[in-house]
């Protein structure tokens, strides 16, 4: 992949035809600047505010059985592939909080950076992404298309923009939103700009879409990979790997024996050709002898 990313204007509201997403469906007035700043995500104006009253979860089911499959295949990849040696923190469904006075946003997935899950859990404060206490926004934010009334192409790409989420993904696998099935943004300056190649420089990581199976179910998936293009392999990928490679050596040790064999075994071979030919010239020598002749001065 080429890590010169070309980029293409800067993402508007304007950029989503109707066609896409009908007006009556989202609207701009939903979400206005006064509603949610850049300034609320600040450190300094929120220190350890009382969250007590926060939801950090609820029973409410909101996914399907491909969005739920789709979102644990991009989290476990991240955690039993080893494509970087600093701390992070990938989940899906958890919400994130960047300031007290208004809801999470809970993206189908998220990754942040050179952070940790505080030891202590089960704390309310800790239960949730707030970014005050994180100290930061996650790197990337990821929301997966079910229909048409998520706004994941208006209201939530504005509140990612507001919360200086470096990379939006908009996966749209049923095509919902139009004809592209995979969107990346990247935030230049105050505002998301839609990426031409799928590749998050800043990450250090790509994104690509995949025909195989996973979790017993063959289909179109979305997976992470790297700058060659390479898999971010899940678990069972990797013990298959290393079985197959384990398998291989095997074999290549097996056949290497069996090499060796052959090279004893036509050693040997030529072993007791000497021996035969040496018996046969003394058994020579012997005869002239006894006829008087020296073998020696022949």
């Amino acid at each position: 992949m080429n890590p010169s990313l070309p980029i293409v204007d800067e993402v508007t509201t304007d950029e989503v035809t109707t066609d896409e997403v009908t007006t009556d469906e989202v609207t701009t007035d939903e979400v206005t600047t006064d509603e949610v700043t850049t300034d609320e995500v600040t450190t300094d104006e929120v220190i350890a505010p009382e969250v007590n009253h926060l939801i950090t979860e609820d029973d409410t089911p909101v996914d399907n059985f491909a969005s739920a499959k789709q979102q644990r295949l991009l989290v476990s990849c991240l955690y039993s592939h080893t494509w970087r040696t600093e701390p992070f923190l990938a989940e899906a469904n958890v919400g994130i909080y960047h300031t007290v006075n208004r809801p999470p946003i809970v993206p189908d997935v998220f990754f942040s950076l050179d952070v940790q899950v505080p030891t202590d859990w089960w704390d309310k404060p800790n239960r949730c992404y707030m970014v005050w206490n994180f100290g930061k926004p996650p790197e990337l934010a990821l929301e997966i298309v079910s229909n048409r009334v998520g706004n994941e192409l208006t209201e939530k790409l504005q509140v990612y923009a507001q919360m200086r989420v470096s990379y939006y993904i908009v996966y749209d696998p049923a095509q919902q939103l139009g004809k592209s099935s995979l969107r990346l943004y990247e935030l230049r300056g105050r505002h998301y700009v839609e990426l031409t190649e799928p590749y998050l420089e800043q990450v250090n990581l790509g994104l690509t879409l995949w025909q195989g199976e996973f979790e017993g179910r063959q289909d179109t998936w979305l997976r992470w990979c790297d700058a060659q293009g390479n898999l971010l392999l899940t678990g069972d990928e990797k013990a298959e790997a290393e079985r197959q490679r384990a398998e291989s050596e095997s074999q290549r040790a097996e056949a290497e024996s069996q090499r060796a064999e052959a090279e004893s075994q036509r050693a040997e071979a030529e072993s007791q050709r000497a021996e035969s030919e040496r018996q046969r010239a003394d058994r020579l020598a012997a005869i002239l002898r006894e006829q008087g002749i020296d073998p020696d001065e022949l």
